[in-house]
């Protein structure tokens, strides 16, 4: 990892990364050698950002205010973020230190914040200044709701300067109407989809796209990220399933009536007798019809909406009834025992302990992290 020669720097808890390796195979921590990454983002979605960014190798030197990332509040959050990076201190408002992270600039390869517009600017942080330092520089900002306007003329909006956190983005994106109780209730997400998704996932792909880039043109760039249009853009299968039962509905339907929302039999939540829950994604023909195995419910296998019995028939209406009672008429462990070595996309809906304590997760390392790939060669 890169180390700074300031005084004021000082490295994060770090880990015996070849040891992480051992345990996580995460063996593509080699991919991003030599990738100097700046980061000047605090809280969750960039710092989640930079973690994957080391994953993968990268040098991270993260520049913090003298009163440090917020994030510092909940210590478990900040070490499982940002262990192995290397921690600077700077004053933000003051001369010394904006020339103290222009040093870092001038041979890094990427800079990282999460700045409301024009901030930067003030600082004297702005892209003209930094890529005349560092022509190759690809400088991302990760916004809550993008640009008010931009080269694209479509894009004409007065929430550049709005505050939000998670929740808010993802009210405004549409995503979060999409979480409905079966009753039709709001549901409250306890997982940051807006600052992970939107955020932290879409910068590391449009920065590494942008690194690429410069590396061939020998030019970098300013990318903004909004993670409430990022967002938006992973309703791809509401958008679309929406219009396929409004064509046979009539109507669009609310989200715990789409498609793959709780409207199938096939696909969706039952609650057992402990009142636990199976998750059923038995979507395809072959997966139902081994499911009403499963269940000694013969009668139900044909019906299935690739059979033609769409589920606004009272077919499939009395299907999901007679499924309801079946599962409610036991508890989860005996369904999890019996769907063990049935091929047929049932499973057991855990909890973060029991997900946790599942051999699925056996390998994840001391911040209880496992990498989403392996190698095969």
């Amino acid at each position: 990892m890169h180390n700074s020669s300031s005084d004021s720097a000082t490295p994060a808890t770090h880990t015996d990364t070849s040891a992480i390796d051992a345990i996580v195979g995460m063996t593509m921590a080699d991919c991003l050698q030599g990738l100097k990454v700046v980061d000047l983002t605090r809280n969750l979605p960039g710092p989640f950002a930079s973690r994957l960014l080391a994953d993968l190798g990268a040098d991270i030197i993260k520049i913090e205010p003298k009163n440090g990332d917020p994030a510092r509040a909940l210590g478990p959050l900040f070490e499982a973020l940002n262990h192995g990076k290397t921690v600077e201190k700077q004053d933000f408002r003051n001369p010394e230190g904006i020339e103290a992270i222009k040093a870092h600039i001038k041979d890094a390869d990427v800079m990282l914040d999460s700045f409301r517009p024009g901030v930067l600017e003030g600082m004297g942080l702005d892209a003209a200044t930094l890529q005349a330092l560092n022509p190759k520089l690809v400088i991302v900002s990760i916004l809550g709701y993008g640009l008010g306007s931009s080269e694209d003329s479509r894009i004409e909006h007065d929430w550049s300067d709005k505050a939000g956190h998670d929740i808010n983005f993802m009210a405004m994106s549409g995503v979060l109407d999409q979480l409905k109780t079966s009753a039709g209730e709001q549901a409250m997400p306890n997982i940051q989809f807006a600052d992970l998704a939107g955020g932290s996932d879409t910068a590391v792909i449009a920065l590494l796209a942008a690194v690429i880039a410069a590396n061939r043109t020998g030019k970098g760039r300013h990318i903004a990220i909004s993670m409430t249009h990022s967002l938006y853009k992973h309703l791809v299968m509401p958008k679309a399933t929406g219009q396929l039962v409004k064509s046979f509905a009539g109507h669009e339907p609310a989200p715990q009536n789409d498609f793959l929302g709780g409207l199938l039999p096939c696909y969706r939540l039952y609650k057992t007798a402990d009142a636990r829950y199976m998750a059923v994604g038995s979507l395809e023909l072959k997966f139902w019809q081994g499911l009403c195995a499963v269940l000694e419910l013969p009668d139900l296998k044909d019906t299935h909406w690739q059979r033609g019995v769409m589920p606004n028939t009272p077919d499939s209406q009395a299907a999901l009834s007679t499924v309801i009672e079946t599962f409610a008429s036991q508890s989860l462990a005996h369904w999890q025992a019996l769907f063990a070595t049935a091929d047929v996309c049932v499973t057991p809906v855990l909890t973060l302990q029991e997900a946790k304590h599942h051999p699925l997760f056996a390998h994840q390392d001391k911040f209880g992290d496992t990498s989403g790939w392996q190698i095969l060669g």
